[in-house]
């Protein structure tokens, strides 16, 4: 006991909200996976799968406000839990449309919007933790690994389920996710406490060295008026607004290769199941390693210089990247050098991910978790535009003339972070 009181408990608790946030894009990209299979058994076009895209997205976006609502109310412990348990129910349920189902793609859109909706609470109850758990100068590590499952989970389930749905079919790939998702839940409720006093194993020396390193220092939720109040102010203020138009941006870039890649490179680029499989992970493992980097990258510059520099500024030219990458591997004839070339333009966009959870955190303190839901909101927005604008952009004007607007959406994203203050604390 002694040994593990010694261990940073806090370190082991955010490693396991990146395990949280890989099974969360392991839900999120099942059904881009899945989808060449879905539409030819469901006989619809890309336009129509770009509907079941994005309304997860549009449950996911609708309820983020809400979801933070809730972590500041009960507790990301309890929140996350049934979070999980909700994503794990409709993935399961995912496998019972089919042809013969009335209205199947009605219902599987249905479906899909309820799954996002139970996704919502994920990264506003994560930052509901970090605000109670990590100090301010950690936060950008922090951050940056939980954000790091969202590559890992959609890298790694690539040939995961690539090689289920090869074995036994689509349906396989949901019950796969809906049986993680509800393991990782259970062992979440078991491991963690909402605040760091709470919790045995969390030493002495640990927790002052939490709480000192918190702006304030509270042992229990915050008065749903004082929530409320929050909303109602952070909407008005002009460094959340701009995150939150900023991650509209950002989502529209992401979920570009969330949805669409793995599709991109099978109908543009003529790729095979196998070698596609493969080739589509290298956007996730820039997406990862990026977004690790990123994150400390953030905090030594917020540490050695200050905190616009190492939030904001980061942000900023993380997006200009993207937009460059962007531009040229859509240019690119060769299939490989295209898609390296683009999966620079995810790692690049990887480096600003933890700077939005971070300043939410640190500007909104205890309400960080219905801050986190605004601004998450935005981004989701983003995914849901790009699920279906994407199709018809390529179907208009090429693959090409979609990536080109996806980067001057990231111009429009990194000139937003120029506007942000991450030292101005909400009131």
């Amino acid at each position: 006991m002694a040994a593990l009181q010694r261990f940073p408990f806090r370190k082991l608790l955010v490693f396991w909200l990146f395990l949280l946030s890989a099974v969360a894009y392991l839900d999120r990209t099942n059904v881009s996976i899945a989808g060449s299979a879905i539409r030819a058994e469901l006989q619809i076009d890309n336009i129509r799968l770009g509907w079941v895209f994005s309304t997860f997205l549009v449950g996911y976006a609708a309820f983020q406000i809400p979801g933070g609502w809730l972590a500041c109310r009960f507790g990301p412990r309890r929140v996350l839990t049934a979070g999980l348990l909700w994503w794990g129910v409709f993935s399961a349920l995912t496998v019972f449309v089919g042809p013969k189902l009335p209205h199947a793609l009605a219902i599987l859109i249905a479906m899909r919007f309820l799954l996002g909706a139970g996704e919502a609470v994920l990264y506003p109850a994560s930052n509901q933790f970090i605000s109670h758990w990590i100090p301010v100068s950690e936060r950008g590590r922090a951050n940056g690994l939980i954000f790091a499952g969202v590559g890992a989970g959609a890298g790694l389930s690539i040939p995961v389920l690539t090689w289920l749905i090869s074995l036994y079919g689509w349906r396989s790939a949901f019950w796969f996710s809906a049986f993680v998702g509800i393991f990782v839940g259970l062992l979440w409720f078991l491991l963690a406490t909402d605040f760091p006093k709470q919790h045995t194993l969390v030493s002495r020396e640990e927790l002052e060295l939490i709480e000192s390193g918190r702006f304030i220092q509270k042992s229990g939720p915050e008065p749903v008026a004082e929530q409320a109040g929050l909303l109602r102010s952070s909407v008005d203020r002009r460094s959340v607004t701009a995150m939150t138009m900023s991650y509209f941006c950002y989502g529209y870039v992401a979920w570009i290769y969330f949805s669409w890649f793995f599709i991109y490179l099978a109908q543009a680029r003529n790729l095979d199941l196998k070698t596609n499989a493969f080739v589509s992970m290298i956007p996730f493992l820039a997406m990862t390693v990026c977004c690790l980097a990123g994150g400390g990258i953030s905090d030594w510059l917020s540490q050695v210089w200050n905190r616009r520099a190492g939030r904001c500024g980061l942000a900023a030219v993380a997006f200009f990247l993207t937009a460059v990458f962007l531009v040229i591997g859509s240019q690119v004839r060769g299939t490989i050098a295209a898609s390296l070339i683009l999966a620079g333009g995810a790692g690049a966009l990887y480096l600003s991910q933890s700077s939005y959870f971070s300043i939410s955190a640190d500007i909104a303190r205890e309400r960080a978790g219905v801050v986190a839901g605004l601004v998450n909101m935005g981004g989701q927005i983003g995914g849901a535009v790009t699920a279906s604008l994407t199709p018809w952009i390529a179907s208009r004007f090429g693959w090409s003339s979609a990536f080109v607007f996806a980067a001057v959406l990231a111009l429009v994203g990194g000139l937003l972070w120029l506007v942000v203050e991450p030292g101005r604390a909400q009131t």
